[in-house]
């Protein structure tokens, strides 16, 4: 998803830091975009790091107006009785840690540009109970009351913080799987019954953060936006014919 929020940016004439942790991925997708667009490494539970993408940031384009905490990390499925402590201590740094430290980075460098708006990406798993993935639904759950927080500390200070949910997006996370011999996502869910029978494509995501992020969602903070297909509904109504045979 981040690399289709980048280049929906891009798209839309912003200049764009490509922070990750993937230098060549960042490299490559920055010489495509050619112009406004700067790679970055990051690892997002590092201090040190969120600093220096911040410095850079600024020394190119200004002061940081937009930030979207998008990296996140899915634990191997496991009932919490067989969840290792460090699998339960990694996705929280990355999912929750890592949002944490990049609110605190951005916060001074939105003030001195008058503004800013923040945007967390959590999941639909941060509504509901999994079973087997405890580390990475409680990630989320904490996601959203992170997000609540931000926006109202920083209301007063023009910056706009909010939540977007998706639910299963067509993306390496749902259709590799987590460790070598367990299913992937995919392989395990349909989105047949729902009221949107597909997956989700990063752009339809990527088209929600650009509202969410500019002036015509101006009055929401702490918000928190769901985009899954009609997943957390449950199974929708199906046409006649269906239900007749």
């Amino acid at each position: 998803m981040g690399s289709s929020h980048v280049r929906g940016y891009h798209a839309e004439g912003a200049n764009v830091v490509i922070a990750g942790r993937d230098d060549e991925a960042s490299r490559d997708l920055a010489a495509r975009l050619g112009h406004r667009a700067l790679p970055v490494h990051l690892d997002v539970t590092s201090e040190d790091d969120w600093a220096a993408v911040v410095r850079e940031a600024e020394g190119h384009f200004g002061p940081v107006t937009v930030l979207v905490n998008n990296a996140g990390v899915q634990n191997p499925a496991a009932p919490i009785e067989h969840t290792e402590l460090r699998i339960w201590e990694y996705t929280y740094r990355v999912n929750i840690t890592g949002q944490f430290l990049g609110i605190r980075a951005v916060t001074l460098s939105m003030r001195r540009g008058g503004g800013g708006t923040i945007v967390n990406i959590a999941s639909t798993m941060a509504h509901v109970g999994t079973a087997f993935y405890a580390p990475y639904t409680a990630s989320k759950w904490a996601v959203r009351g992170l997000t609540k927080t931000a926006a109202l500390e920083l209301g007063r200070d023009n910056v706009r913080v909010n939540s977007l949910h998706p639910g299963v997006v067509s993306t390496p996370l749902i259709h590799e799987p987590a460790v070598a011999g367990q299913s992937a996502i995919a392989d395990l869910y349909s989105p047949d019954p729902f009221a949107i029978p597909r997956l989700a494509e990063p752009s339809d995501i990527t088209r929600l953060l650009l509202f969410i992020t500019s002036q015509d969602a101006s009055s929401a903070t702490g918000s928190e936006f769901v985009l899954d297909g009609g997943l957390l509904l449950g199974p929708a109504l199906q046409p006649e014919a269906d239900i007749a045979a």
